[in-house]
Formats: structure tokens, sequence, C-alpha cells
């Protein structure tokens, strides 16, 4: 029906190559097209260098729904966006299309990273209680050995019940996955220095040193942001303190584990790894993360995948709604918590 007198904000979408047609069911495009005035159909991949369709509509924006692939706003386009107000990422991390002149222009800024959280944390549930029951060793010998084995022996040492787990981080995945351990019968610690002791007994946790958590824990998982400050934060001082036969999980940044250090120990079968994320994302064609058994390596499919998108845009339009109401974001983005997030 049409609007008599038509106050929704013109949006444009600013975002990679063939996204937006995962990221959007028909539902989502009826909703989008009811909350804003925008053409679902026009999707901007390069604001640096528009087409007059893409320049005319930037030009008219009021607000910028952004996913994975999107153009940094430096201040150059910003400046061909003169009414532009708000950036809706519907993606997690909005580092890297949000700039200094974003904060400089005052313009609001919200992400999805609380939907895109979810199954990275149960993705990294799934990876802790099956490291504890040594499912894919099992699966291996199974595989190798068929019936002629004594899987009562070889599995004499794996259980979830009373293990210790160790969370390194207590971001958004972090506190969802201390969440999901809740209902089970495993010792939770927490490295975290921005997290007090009282903090971490709320989150059903307790706080412990990282050398601490490292050696008593049979699954050590990382859950901090990339930071120049958490660069190498498992390095090799850390996982020689990790018992042998324990897991560690990594579905953060590849950056954040010393590889060179890791290998080692995975070499030698003392550790097993869980790696959604390395350093580079993609290892070498000749790494020995492809090939050892004691490694589950997967291509940083933790996040958000298939019909998990479309949770991401049920919560960019809902914070587009917001907007649209003049009502603040929900799930702001500012300065001082990008600083120290993801």
């Amino acid at each position: 029906m049409p609007h008599a007198t038509d106050n929704r904000p013109r949006a444009l979408l600013a975002m990679g190559p063939g996204i937006a047609g995962r990221l959007f069911a028909e539902r989502h495009r009826t909703r989008l097209a009811a909350l804003t005035r925008t053409d679902p159909g026009l999707v901007a991949h390069d604001l640096a260098a528009p087409g007059p369709e893409v320049a005319a509509a930037l030009a008219e924006a009021d607000v910028l729904l952004t996913c994975w692939g999107a153009t940094p706003l430096t201040a150059e386009i910003l400046a061909a966006a003169p009414r532009l107000r708000a950036v809706v990422h519907a993606a997690g991390s909005v580092k890297h299309h949000i700039t200094d002149a974003c904060w400089e222009r005052g313009i609001a800024v919200t992400s999805a990273a609380n939907a895109n959280a979810l199954p990275v944390a149960e993705f990294t549930l799934a990876a802790i209680l099956f490291a504890n029951k040594r499912v894919l060793h099992a699966a291996q010998r199974f595989r190798a050995l068929r019936a002629d084995h004594d899987w009562l022996q070889d599995l004499e040492a794996s259980g979830n019940y009373r293990r210790t787990v160790g969370i390194v981080g207590a971001s958004r995945i972090g506190r969802r996955v201390m969440e999901l351990l809740r209902p089970f019968d495993l010792d939770v610690l927490l490295y975290d220095p921005y997290v007090s002791a009282a903090e971490a007994a709320a989150l059903g946790v307790r706080t412990a040193t990282l050398p601490e958590l490292c050696a008593r824990s049979s699954v050590v998982s990382v859950h901090a942001p990339q930071l120049p400050e958490t660069r190498h934060l498992i390095g090799a001082a850390q996982l020689a303190l990790m018992p042998a036969g324990s897991t560690l999980i990594n579905t953060a940044r590849g950056s954040l584990v010393d590889e060179e250090a890791l290998l080692p120990e995975l070499v030698s079968g003392r550790l097993h790894a869980v790696l959604d994320v390395t350093e580079p994302e993609l290892p070498v064609a000749d790494s020995p993360l492809y090939d050892l058994p004691n490694v589950l390596l997967t291509p940083h499919i933790a996040g958000s995948l298939g019909n998990e998108l479309h949770r991401m845009a049920d919560q960019a339009l809902d914070e587009l709604e917001r907007f649209a109401g003049g009502r603040p974001f929900a799930d702001p983005v500012t300065p001082e918590v990008l600083g120290h997030s993801a």
C-alpha cells in the first residue's frame, strides 16, 4: 500500500558479489521494502568506483545495509553520501569497512555480531564434547582396524565427566560457549584480564591465569579478539604447559596461536587440535595440518553458513526497524568497544 507521506529512510545495500542472494530470503526482501525506500535488487559491490545508479543511490542514502565484502567507508566515499546517518552490518566484525571517518562524521553503527556468535559457539561446544570423548581418534581407529580392536582399552581415558575446559577470552562467543557448557559436568576456567572474579562467578566459571588455565585444562578454546597484543597469545610456553593428550580449539583468528610452536606438538602427537582458522587463513598446500590424524582442520566454517545467514539478516532488519522508527540500536558498535573486540 503506498505511503501518503513516505518518511521511510532510504537504504542502499553494500556488500560483496553474491552475498545478498545468500543473505536474504524472500521474506527479508519483503520486510526490507516495507521498512525502507530501497531497490533490493541494487547492490553496491564497490562504493569507491560506483556506476551512475549506485552513485545516485549513495547520494540519497540515509543508511547502508552492509555485509561481507563491503567497501571501506573512507572520507571520500562519505563525502559522496551527504545524507548518510547509519550503517547496519548484517555480519560480525565491522573493522574491515568502518573507518575513523565514520566516527568523525557521527554515523551510528550496529552489527549482527550477536547472531554470528551463536553458530561459532555451537561449533565450539560440539568440538569440546567430541574432543574429550576422543571421537576423531575413535573414528579413525575404527576405520583402520575395523572390528579387530579393543575399544574399551583404547578409550579408557576419554569422557566429559569432571573435565576442565579452559576458555581464553570472554568475548561474545566466549560468553556464549560458557553459557552452553553450563548443563554439563565440566569445570570451566576463564582467562580474560578484563573480567573480575565476581563477574566470572556470575558466568558460572572461575578465573585463572593463562599458565594455570593451560596446565589444568583437557581442552583449551580460544575466543580472544585479534589485536596487536593478542598475537601469538598461545605460544610455545603456553603449549608446553598443556597436558599430554589435551586439545587446543581455535575458532577465533589464526594469529592468536603461534603455528610454528604448535606444529611440533601436533606432529609428535602430544597435543590434539581443532582448527577452524589458521595463519595464513588457508594453510599452504604442503602443510602437515591437512594430514595429521590428531587435527580436525576446517576452512573457517564455524561462523554463519547456509540458512544461518538468515539469522544475521533478521537481526540486521530488527536494527533497521529501530532506525526507521527513530529509536537507538539495540546492539550499537562504538569506537571504544571496537578497540578491544573482533
